[in-house]
């Protein structure tokens, strides 16, 4: 046997020893040798692969030192999003959650007899760390990636290795061939304690508590750094899984256990909301006593198939819960208040505090939220006021200890000029609408008047307007905007078009290359899509999805422009409070200047078509009727007098003779009618509503586009997973265009289900209820087809 094969044969022994040792130091939490072995196995297989470093693999146990510093994080989709989960801050909170869980499963109801049947949980303390996805493909890591957004993350692969606890390679046998882990890595508190005093010793900060500190060393583009911080993952469930797993979510953390990844050792499995309170009270008692920091506890359904049945809201699945602690709270004093402009206008008092630690962080801010808040609370300035973290995380005040009160307290007034522009602030007012009237109050908000002539509702209006979900300008940061709107280079969003190289290359920060590629991003945003560009305008209440339900139900900015309130509400989810809001943005003729010079400065919209068919189709008369929001007059009345008069001008004209005749229309709803049409300007509201609906094409009268001919009319399909060769979005507009609507879940009514990789529950659904499902590749080929 040469030296060669000899040293391997020992590198592999150390390798396969030592990764034991890992897994019983980590994992078992049950170490088999002293550290000064362990030290000893590893200095040796150091010296051995530095003899022969054509022997050392990736997978190595000395390979977790860091490699060399990246220039930036790429970003990774995940392929099942990273959701969030609700928060439970009360018992009842926790109770009602149990309720609506067996209510979804369809489970007995307890009665004076019994308390029904109970939901099995899983139970695990929430650990105050950081997420993170980890991707096995044939049992080795092949990436890291940390939450983000929820959609898209930062790929951290080359500081992942770093951390100690997490395998390089998977132990055992029989786990998936794509695996992916999701977890927390966190920081444990004395590993903490040791870090901030090298930080001290060597002149640094110290971290301001365990979850920044782990936070900070996964961002930190030099491995090395990571790889000398106490880091540990806790893995906590799957992503994508290509492979069979185990039917429960305990089953499923016993099988990663099993494979070499750290879990929990506090999980435990609970039987109804009486054992999970139980368990909640248990850990709340040992918190202090835990090795790591921790903000609640998390429940979950414990069996997948329930999981599955139960689904997932918008942003957070219905099985799962976080019981959170309740807020830790100090006293300190009050030194001032000062007020901050944001994008809309709206003026914000923030507490500036005596710092004082709360939780773990220093503390010497806190929001007021509004006048109101601060005439509630009673607080004036010198005052000793008691601090808390909301959910261990957002600082606030939570009363005032009046017998502390100084002499020379002050009162804390709104400014009558905004503190960045001078411009008046004025109150804002609530409108509440009802049947036939409105009532106007006072909002509890107040806003500077100034526009975008106040540099800080410009700032962040811009800050907004180039996100990546708005028009995505690449190298625009908020440092950036600052510059830009400071030196006067830009005093709307319509400006970023007239900037040029000169102007840009002497910004701080900026050289040759760095302007070329800014002024190539702005370029690049010449031709969003009319969803994004909609959304990027900043239209108060209308967010990124509110934005795409215009642009796919109106088609144009023209007609969105013009939209009447009453039109906008048959929207779906658009009240009309929101409705009034869109509409008002566009009688603005300052808000109307900044879009043509938008326009006239190159910004060419994309994705603008027609009014979409089932928007166009969705007005009756009835339905108008009942827009009108006459007093006493509801849906079924409204029913009975489009039957009855057939058209809006016969409606006005009815005598009170008429509206008699009608069978069980009230003579109170009679009388309501009549008063409301005898008002002028109610009539001729109506009347232009129901002109814009024939503008549109949307009169009950108006001729339909025809959408039977088109192939998928009719047909309801479901697209999950994701899509290499185009994006979801894409694959949902080449479906309308088809004819097919596309919904969110799942149902009996669904005709077909596009399953990309990572389909989790709606692919589950679908296979159970025996829906037909199309791959990506089958799913290009019908597009194909379809479209000759």
């Amino acid at each position: 046997m040469t030296d060669a094969q000899s040293a391997a044969e020992r590198i592999a022994a150390l390798r396969s020893e030592i990764d034991a040792h890992n897994y019983r130091y980590y994992v078992l939490d049950e170490p088999s040798v002293p550290d000064a072995e362990y030290d000893r196995l590893f200095s040796e297989l150091k010296r051995l692969e530095n003899e022969h470093p054509e022997l050392v693999t990736p997978e190595s146990p000395t390979q977790r030192v860091g490699g060399e510093a990246l220039a930036a994080f790429g970003q990774v989709k995940h392929e099942v999003p990273m959701l969030s989960l609700g928060n439970a801050f009360e018992e009842q909170d926790l109770v009602d959650f149990d309720r609506r869980v067996r209510e979804g499963l369809d489970l007995p109801a307890g009665d004076l007899f019994g308390g029904g049947a109970e939901v099995e949980y899983s139970c695990e303390p929430k650990l105050d760390g950081l997420a993170v996805s980890l991707l096995y493909e044939n049992g080795q890591l092949v990436r890291g990636a940390t939450r983000g957004d929820g959609s898209t993350g930062e790929d951290i692969s080359a500081n992942v290795r770093t951390v100690r606890n997490i395998p390089l390679k998977l132990q055992g046998s029989g786990w998936p061939v794509v695996l992916e882990v999701r977890g927390e890595i966190f920081m444990p508190k004395t590993g903490f304690e040791a870090l901030n005093a090298r930080q001290l010793e060597n002149g640094g900060k110290p971290f301001a508590n365990p979850r920044n500190a782990a936070a900070g060393s996964l961002r930190q583009l030099d491995p090395k750094i990571t790889a000398g911080r106490p880091l540990e993952l806790c893995a906590y469930g799957v992503g994508r899984s290509d492979g069979e797993l185990p039917d429960t979510h305990i089953g499923i953390l016993q099988a990663l256990k099993g494979w070499g990844l750290p879990i929990s050792r506090e999980l435990k499995r609970a039987h109804g909301v009486a054992e999970c309170r139980a368990y909640f009270d248990d850990i709340g008692t040992r918190r202090d006593a835990l090795a790591y920091e921790i903000d609640g506890v998390v429940f979950k359904v414990n069996t997948m198939a329930q999981q599955r049945a139960l689904g997932f809201r918008a942003r957070e699945p219905r099985w799962a819960i976080a019981r959170k602690f309740p807020a830790r709270e100090e006293i300190t004093e009050l030194l001032g208040v000062e007020f901050q402009v944001g994008r809309t206008g709206a003026i914000t008092p923030v507490a500036r505090l005596k710092p004082v630690q709360v939780a773990g962080v220093t503390v010497s801010n806190a929001t007021l939220h509004n006048m109101d808040e601060v005439a509630r609370l009673g607080v004036m300035v010198g005052d000793t006021v008691i601090v808390r973290r909301a959910g261990d995380v957002i600082p606030q005040i939570l009363g005032v200890i009046a017998e502390r009160r100084p002499a020379d307290a002050r009162a804390v007034q709104i400014p009558q000029q905004c503190p960045v522009c001078g411009s008046a602030v004025e109150r804002t007012q609530l409108i509440k609408r009802s049947k036939g009237k409105e009532s106007i109050s006072e909002g509890a908000a107040y806003r500077c008047i100034g526009r975008l002539s106040c540099q800080a509702q410009l700032k962040q209006a811009i800050i907004h307007f180039v996100s990546r979900r708005a028009m995505d300008i690449d190298g625009l940061g908020d440092k950036i905007v600052e510059q830009l709107v400071d030196k006067g280079l830009v005093s709307s969003p319509a400006d970023l078009y007239t900037l040029t190289f000169e102007q840009i290359v002497e910004l701080d920060g900026f050289a040759e290359l760095s302007t070329r590629n800014l002024l190539a991003a702005i370029e690049h945003s010449r031709r969003p899509t009319l969803a994004r560009f909609i959304y990027a305008l900043g239209i108060p209440d209308v967010g990124e999805e509110t934005a795409k339900l215009l642009a796919r139900a109106l088609g144009t900015l023209a007609r969105i422009q013009v939209a009447l309130p009453e039109l906008l509400s048959w929207l779906p989810e658009v009240g009309l409070e929101v409705a009034h809001e869109i509409h008002s943005f566009f009688q603005d003729t300052h808000n109307l200047e900044v879009i043509e010079q938008l326009l006239a400065r190159g910004i060419e919209l994309q994705e603008e078509g027609e009014l979409h068919p089932d928007f166009a189709g969705c007005v009756s008369l009835a339905g108008f009727i009942d827009k009108l929001n006459i007093p006493f007059i509801a849906a079924t009345g409204a029913q009975r007098l489009a039957d009855r008069f057939g058209s809006l001008e016969s409606l006005i004209d009815a005598d009170w003779l008429d509206l008699r005749q009608i069978e069980r229309l009230t003579e109170k709803a009679a009388r309501s009618l009549r008063d409301f049409f005898d008002q002028p300007e109610n009539a001729e509201r109506a009347r232009s509503i129901e002109a814009q609906l024939r503008e549109f094409g949307m009169h009950w009268h108006s001729e339909k586009q025809q959408v039977e001919g088109l192939p998928l009319a009719g047909q309801t399909w479901v697209l999950t997973g994701s899509l290499e060769s185009m994006s979801r979005d894409v694959g949902k507009a080449r479906l309308e265009e088809l004819g097919a609507k596309v919904a969110g879940s799942v149902s009996a009514k669904t005709n077909a289900v596009v399953a990309g990789p990572g389909a989790g529950s709606k692919l589950a659904k679908a296979t159970e209820l025996g829906i037909k499902v199309l791959d990506e590749a089958a799913f290009v080929a019908l597009l194909a087809e379809l479209n000759g």
